[in-house]
């Protein structure tokens, strides 16, 4: 078989994209993954050292997706031999008329997650260094943890190439010619393949425009903020500290999250699920400080043990959706281009299930999961002047 031919290409080797052809791999696929970047790279959306995983969802498909992901991390870690993924338990807050706050906590119900309810008194004996405001709730997630992001790439990549796979980084795609097979041509060289999936996080609707696909996708820039310790350890993973996600507090118009202090020492990071519009290209020229007068209120309020300005500022970027679910799905002209797309900020822990959908997809097999929430139809009052 010619060197550049394939039977899949991955286009993006974030983490949506690297899970997918580990997958493929495994399949006994000959797949090439490409990536725009010379790796690794801090440019996209899968860098950085930490994310929470966690089966609170306001949407049960999330809750029952998030079941299967649990134990492919774990066989993620059994086959790198290294630790990806720790249980630290995960604080959910939020008003009782909040009807996200009810959702959350009715989802980990139906489901019968490990949790467990706090009483104000409870709250307030268990975390004296956090702040509870007066009428709001808290349950915890006892299944919610740290994923190390960055381990866990490099331990998937690493898995794919020992299965054969091809990473080819450093290169941009400039051209697709639709077709079986699809010739995908970038600024080294020209490739063809059976199937095309394309993951090209904050990039994806640029390059799903070349296939004549507009979706509506929005970038966002994403403040990442790291908060110091007054007292190193309050808030440490060492102290056995949990996530949290506060649910629209004190009036925010977004959900606040964070995670115990280990990436830095004596810093905690503490972010605003939202951020400033932007291209992808262009990231670094946004300078909106408004997530981060957020948060440093929010500090004052309900972490008194933090230094309410940030030590350290990162960045990266969301994809968001309208309704801020994934696209799964097949392109609607082309069903051997298979879309991942618009993972909304909460993409990186389902990324071993939605790597094995994106997958099936590829393969012509029947989708895991009912994948009627992820169907580009349901944009279609959205798509009639772009199809």
């Amino acid at each position: 078989m010619d060197a550049n031919n394939f039977d899949c290409i991955v286009l993006g080797a974030g983490i949506q994209g690297s899970y997918t052809a580990y997958h493929l791999a495994k399949n006994k696929k000959k797949t090439l993954l490409v990536e725009q970047f010379v790796l690794p790279h801090s440019r996209g959306s899968s860098h950085g050292h930490t994310r929470i995983i966690r089966k609170a969802y306001q949407q049960d498909y999330y809750t029952r997706m998030m079941s299967e992901c649990y134990q492919l991390w774990a066989q993620l870690e059994k086959e790198a031999n290294v630790e990806i993924y720790r249980n630290t338990g995960m604080l959910v807050v939020g008003k009782e008329d909040c009807s996200a706050f009810r959702s959350l906590r009715g989802t980990l119900l139906r489901n019968n997650i490990p949790m467990e309810v706090l009483s104000p008194e409870q709250f307030a004996s268990r975390f004296p260094s956090v702040r509870l405001p007066p009428g709001e709730s808290a349950v915890i997630d006892k299944t919610a943890g740290v994923l190390h992001a960055d381990r866990a790439l490099k331990a998937i990549q690493d898995l794919f190439r020992g299965l054969g796979g091809v990473i080819h980084d450093g290169e941009k795609v400039v051209d697709f010619t639709p077709g079986s097979p699809i010739t995908m041509t970038t600024n080294s060289g020209m490739y063809h393949a059976q199937s095309l999936v394309i993951t090209a996080g904050p990039w994806a609707k640029s390059v799903l425009a070349r296939t004549g696909l507009q979706l509506p996708l929005q970038v966002l820039r994403i403040n990442v903020c790291y908060w110091k310790e007054r007292i190193p350890g309050t808030y440490g993973i060492g102290r056995h500290f949990p996530c949290f996600i506060g649910v629209k507090q004190h009036g925010a118009k977004h959900d606040i999250y964070g995670l115990p202090s280990n990436e830095y020492p004596g810093l905690m990071k503490i972010c605003y699920h939202s951020g400033s519009e932007t291209e992808p290209d262009e990231r670094d020229r946004q300078t909106s400080q408004e997530d981060i007068a957020i948060l440093s209120s929010f500090v004052s309020k309900s972490f008194p043990g933090l230094d309410p300005t940030p030590a350290v500022v990162e960045q990266c970027m969301y994809t968001v959706t309208p309704d801020s679910d994934f696209i799964l799905d097949q392109h609607p002209s082309h069903s051997n281009i298979i879309i991942g797309a618009g993972f909304s900020g909460h993409g990186f822990k389902l990324a071993p299930v939605v790597g094995k959908i994106l997958c099936e997809l590829a393969l012509g097999k029947t989708p895991s999961f009912d994948l009627s929430p992820f169907r580009i139809t349901r944009f279609q009052p959205l798509l009639k002047s772009a199809l």
